[in-house]
């Protein structure tokens, strides 16, 4: 049986993607692993931490076992550790291009994204709010949904977003019942064909606080989210809802679903990382590929140091693999 190829891009040249990316060397997994960067960037930063790159150039027509390869896709400028760059923000989507257009075609099984920098990237005048929803419009997918997941002492924690990069004056207007009907379809599908789980079990949280408390905190409980859920219920999903976000993500509470469905970025992320941080991935649900990534950001303070933690990033690769595995056998 061949083994999936994983293309892992190496994100924002001046953090810690590409010695993240150098950490994979070490690794084994059951997957031909592709990375994307530029040669010399890992070959400066290899060398910034006592290391090397043992990385052969990748060939897509030549079939090898496990290990990790590079595919080069040359830097606009020369990178530096905790140094940013506009110049090579077109750099950083080309990363991402690439990886998708090889995961369309079938030349890749999934990709896995190091971190970028938002900001760095808009300051360049390209209009970039995130990785989830760069690969929504590059796929032409209305409707996409961000998801973090990491393993904890009672089991996987997965929570999902309703709303993710919004200002919080702006999520209420948002949540509206045709985006939360369709994100929860969403959910429920990447539940059942993502993780094989037959009848997943959601665990949605309120907006307000107490869940609106039956009117009197908000009526977006009762007005809106009671008939979706409702309606759904008659279909068969397991819906569990609208929830006080400040008990749900309680022991008695997250062991009665399979996935919990925040309305708003802090809302769920908040208690995500807190149990999962280091460990914790993001999963983009609803895109025609599988992408998953890392649940931290470029962390420039601390690049080319050599104290970064791959962990992150090597939950994101195991993920993709098993999911990789399960969209073979299915």
């Amino acid at each position: 049986m061949s083994l999936p190829v994983i293309a892992v891009t190496s994100g924002e040249p001046g953090g810690i993607g590409p010695e993240l990316c150098l950490r994979l060397q070490a690794r084994k997994f059951q997957a031909r692993i592709v990375v994307l960067a530029d040669r010399a960037l890992l070959e400066q930063r290899a060398r910034l931490l006592g290391g090397r790159v043992d990385l052969v150039d990748y060939r897509p027509q030549t079939a090898t076992g496990a290990g990790v390869e590079l595919l080069h896709c040359p830097l606009a400028v020369p990178a530096m550790p905790g140094a940013l760059d506009p110049a090579n923000a077109p750099y950083v989507l080309a990363l991402l291009d690439r990886a998708l257009a090889g995961c369309r075609t079938g030349e890749f099984a999934a990709m896995v994204t190091a971190p970028v920098h938002k900001g760095i990237i808009n300051q360049a005048g390209i209009p970039f709010s995130g990785h989830t929803e760069y690969l929504a419009a590059k796929t032409a997918t209305p409707r996409v949904v961000m998801m973090l997941a990491g393993d904890t002492p009672q089991g996987p924690l997965r929570v999902a977003l309703a709303t993710t990069h919004l200002p919080l004056r702006a999520v209420a207007d948002a949540i509206d019942a045709t985006m939360l009907e369709e994100t929860l379809r969403i959910v429920h599908a990447d539940m059942r064909r993502k993780y094989g789980i037959t009848s997943p079990r959601i665990l949605v949280a309120g907006l307000n606080p107490h869940a609106g408390e039956d009117g009197y905190l908000g009526r977006e409980e009762i007005d809106t989210m009671a008939p979706v859920l409702a309606r759904l219920r008659a279909e068969g999903m397991q819906l569990t809802g609208p929830l006080p976000a400040d008990t749900m993500f309680t022991p008695p509470i997250l062991i009665q679903g399979d996935c919990v469905l925040a309305m708003y970025h802090d809302q769920g992320l908040t208690a995500l990382k807190y149990a999962t941080f280091g460990n914790g991935i993001n999963v983009t649900l609803g895109l025609p590929v599988i992408r998953t990534s890392v649940d931290h950001g470029t962390a420039l303070a601390i690049a080319g140091k050599g104290t970064a933690d791959p962990g992150s990033l090597f939950a994101a690769v195991n993920e993709a693999i098993r999911m990789a595995s399960r969209s073979t056998a299915t």
